[in-house]
């Protein structure tokens, strides 16, 4: 069985945190309105379309997921401009909430939905306390990418995950 790739999207694919005058380049522009987003104005995402061959190309080493508060609507708004397929998603019980030592509120889930499977998540809210807790918690291999809310995936990230996965085969 492969390794799970836990996939977040606003950070790691929409670099939400970047100058709003200046598109990150290589990156499109999207006005979109998902369920949750309740202002007047459509939201802002900024995504690279290589990035969905790069995650594309990792599917042979990973199950490709979403782990992001898209939840099912990354299928509808996101993974049809990158020419991903519909992709499983983690169903987060509940969002924005406690979480245990001063981890991220994912973490837990995260951990929950592995249910002891290797997996690599990619997220922009990663910090040393959710290491620390997967680490302590989390028998098999677990690679947490912390990604650059202002500049996205890059190909350092994509060759770390390649290389990650490869050393488990």
């Amino acid at each position: 069985m492969k390794p799970l790739l836990l996939i977040d999207i606003d950070g790691p694919l929409n670099p939400y945190g970047g100058k709003p005058e200046r598109r990150p380049e290589g990156y499109t522009t999207h006005r979109m309105r998902p369920m949750g987003w309740t202002h007047p104005k459509p939201l802002r995402v900024w995504l690279n379309p290589g990035h969905g061959g790069e995650l594309l190309a990792l599917a042979e080493h990973f199950e490709l997921v979403w782990a992001t508060t898209w939840k099912a609507e990354a299928n509808v708004w996101v993974g049809p401009v990158l020419g991903l397929p519909e992709l499983p998603h983690v169903e987060w019980p509940v969002m924005h909430g406690a979480a245990p030592r001063g981890t991220f509120w994912k973490t837990q889930y995260i951990l929950r939905y592995a249910a002891g499977r290797p997996f690599a998540w990619i997220d922009d809210e990663i910090t040393e306390p959710d290491r620390e807790f997967v680490a302590a918690n989390h028998l098999a291999a677990a690679l947490l990418l912390r990604v650059d809310h202002r500049i996205g995936l890059i190909r350092p990230d994509f060759d770390a995950l390649a290389e990650w996965a490869t050393a488990l085969e």
